[in-house]
Parts: structure tokens; sequence; C-alpha cells
């Protein structure tokens, strides 16, 4: 345990200026499509397998706690990153700069959206992109699987969280009951017991127990201005679990039918544009803001949403290395971070039964999965690699 402990510290000693953190997740921001799992992805590859800023058990651990907290899960990591590498100027610096990139190119396109009435033709790019990123996405899986997986256990625990991903099954629901599951079965097994009782109780919790968590974010009020549309989103991200999916669920309910401030058209065309642009999908925050109440609209919406996410991991990061002191919440980590996996794991599947659909998107797929995870070419690379190759075939093959 003490070895565990040592490990998963390592990560706060000799801590990185702020221009390296700076760069870093300027660039992971600027390249980051592909949503959460390819964000995790390449900062694993960059501050765990490159630089060696982190052990692999405390970026597991990193993943596996803001997976259970509210807000953007790589946002959150990249802010985590910051901090525990150079304190609150690091969390300020790195979370800054992951967001920024995703922001200011949102912001522009909702200028080119608001004065010309469309949205930038990037399906070329997108063509080739969405299988290089399933190649970044299948290496983290493997990296992070070989450390998450510490026996049987936690293998059955992982693929029985891989596979209710794929249902309609809230994936915070997921994460928080396979880590109590996970707890009483490694801590029984440790004692030589019988965990079916236990793991029995811990399922029959309630399904609904994050509802009314969720139906929390509530009405801003009924004028079009900065307060109510800065209180709207600030409400949102300081409750939102899940994917984009949930964030587009939020501002259906609130903008187009409670508040009007949107119709269902100008909502799908910002949720597009939150799609095909890299970084943070709650960037959309910044479309909505300026089809809404201009340049500083889309700055009030964008801080609002992205600040409950920099003050969880002020509250949040101090507690890490204590979780890992005590037996119980060592065993809770353990199977919270192969649950995370798993989770990422049914993510590449479900963009894969989407993305794979020709021969050429299957051979792009296939020729990135070997470059990363065999030959462990950048996914810088292979994300630029694969638009370039999208766009060849695209425009000039077809």
């Amino acid at each position: 345990m003490a070895e565990e402990i040592e490990t998963a510290e390592k990560s706060s000693e000799e801590p990185t200026t702020l221009r390296e953190l700076a760069a870093l997740f300027l660039r992971v921001g600027v390249l980051g499509f592909g949503g959460p799992a390819a964000h995790i992805a390449m900062m694993e590859e960059e501050v765990v397998e490159r630089r060696k800023w982190f052990s692999h058990q405390a970026f597991l651990d990193l993943v596996g706690a803001t997976s259970l907290i509210p807000g953007p899960n790589s946002t959150e990591m990249a802010i985590h990153v910051g901090y525990i590498r150079a304190g609150l100027a690091g969390l300020l610096v790195a979370g800054f700069c992951f967001i920024f990139p995703a922001v200011f190119i949102t912001t522009a396109f909702a200028w080119g959206y608001v004065h010309y009435g469309a949205l930038p033709q990037v399906a070329p790019f997108l063509y080739g992109i969405k299988p290089a990123v399933l190649a970044v996405i299948l290496g983290a899986v493997w990296r992070l699987g070989r450390r998450a997986v510490k026996g049987w256990r936690l293998m059955i625990l992982g693929t029985a969280v891989t596979l209710v991903s794929l249902t309609d099954f809230h994936t915070v629901l997921a994460l928080l009951g396979g880590g109590l599951v996970g707890m009483f079965w490694l801590r029984a097994a440790d004692r030589g017991g019988d965990a079916g009782a236990v793991v029995a109780g811990v399922l029959a919790l309630p399904k609904k127990a994050w509802a009314a968590t969720v139906l929390a974010a509530g009405g801003a009020g009924a004028g079009i201005s900065l307060w109510p549309l800065g209180l709207f989103f600030l409400k949102v991200g300081a409750v939102l679990y899940g994917s984009g999916y949930v964030l587009v669920a939020f501002l259906e309910k609130g903008l187009v039918q409670e508040y009007g401030w949107l119709t269902q058209q100008q909502l799908l065309e910002a949720i597009a544009i939150g799609q095909f642009t890299p970084g943070p999908v709650l960037s959309t925050a910044a479309f909505i803001g300026y089809v809404i109440a201009g340049m500083p609209g889309a700055a009030v919406a964008s801080a609002a949403i992205f600040l409950p996410s920099f003050l969880f991991v002020v509250a949040l990061n101090p507690l890490l290395p204590h979780l890992r002191r005590s037996r119980w919440m060592a065993a809770f980590l353990d199977a919270v971070n192969v649950c995370a996996v798993g989770v990422m794991a049914g993510v590449m599947l479900e963009l894969s039964a989407q993305t794979l659909v020709d021969w050429p998107a299957m051979l792009i797929g296939a020729v990135a999965a070997v470059a990363g995870v065999w030959r462990n070419v950048s996914a810088v690379w292979l994300i630029l690699g694969g638009g370039l190759v999208g766009w060849v075939w695209i425009f000039v093959i077809v």
C-alpha cells in the first residue's frame, strides 16, 4: 500500500512551467477532435507516456474521480493536471488554454453564421479525422486498461460496465454502482469472505438517485440579458453529467421550450458546431451566447458553463492522495478506474458503429490503429494525417 500511495503522489513533484502547460493544452485544445474519450487519450499519451509527469495509477485515479463529479470530464482532467503540476496558476493556465481554442473557433463560426447564415463545410476533413480519433481512443483504452485490470474481478467489472454503457443506462450511475460493487467485492476477497449479499444490496440501490440533481437546472428568467443567460449556463455547468447528448437535452428544454431564446433549428446548428469543432463540446455555449447576445453573450455563456469545473477541481484535488490511504477507498478507486476505462471502450464501440461505415474509413482507422498502438505514433500526427487523407479521398479521388 505504501508503494501504491508513493506512486499515486509522484506526479506532484518537480512543478512544470506555465509555458509548458500552455503549449501542451493549446495543442490538445486545437487538435482535440472526438469528444472527452479522445481528449483524455491525448492527455494520457502526453503526460504519462511522453513527459512522465504522472504515474499510470495517478492518472487513472484522476480519470475515475472526475468521472463522478459534474462537468466535462476532459476539461476537468486538464484543470487537474495544471493544478497538480503548477498550483492555482497552473490550474488557470491549463484550463483556459484547453478551453480557449474551442471557444474561439466556435465564436468565429457563430459570427459567420449570424452574418452569412451558413455553416462551414468541414465534412471532408471529419471523414478522415473520425477514424483516426478511434485509433487514439483505442490506444488509451489499451494502455490504461493494462494498468487498471489488476485481476479477474476487475476484468469482469470493466467488461460489464462496457456492456452497460452501450445501453441507455446513465453513465454516472454505472460508474458509481460499479465502484461500490467493486469496492465490496475486492474487500470481501481480501478478507476471504463471500460478497454476494453485499453486491446484491448495492445493485438494489435506486437507479434514479441522480434524477433530482439533473432536474435542478431550473429557469433563469424571461428576458434575454447577460444575467439570466449567465445564470442558465452556470446551472447547466454545475449539474451536467454525461455526454453531449445530455447537454442537448438541457439546452432544448431550457432555451427552446421554456425561454424561447432559440429556435429548434438554431439549436441543432449550434450542436453541430460543437460536434465538429475540436475541444470540449460545451463550447456550444459560445455559439448560443453569440446568437442570443453577440460577443458579450458568447463570453458570459462560456465563462459560466466552465466555471463550476474549476471550482470542483479545487475542492476535489486535495482529497485524492488521502483516498489511497484507506483500503476501502483504494478498492473503490480501483473499481471506478476500471469502470471508467470500460466506459471509454463503450464510447469507442459506439463511435465505431457510426464511423466505420465504408472501406476507406475502415482502412484509415486500421492504419491509424497500427501506427498509434504498435508504432507509438503521436495522436497529433494521427489526427492531422487522418484529416488530410479524408480531404484527398473526398476531393481528389471521389
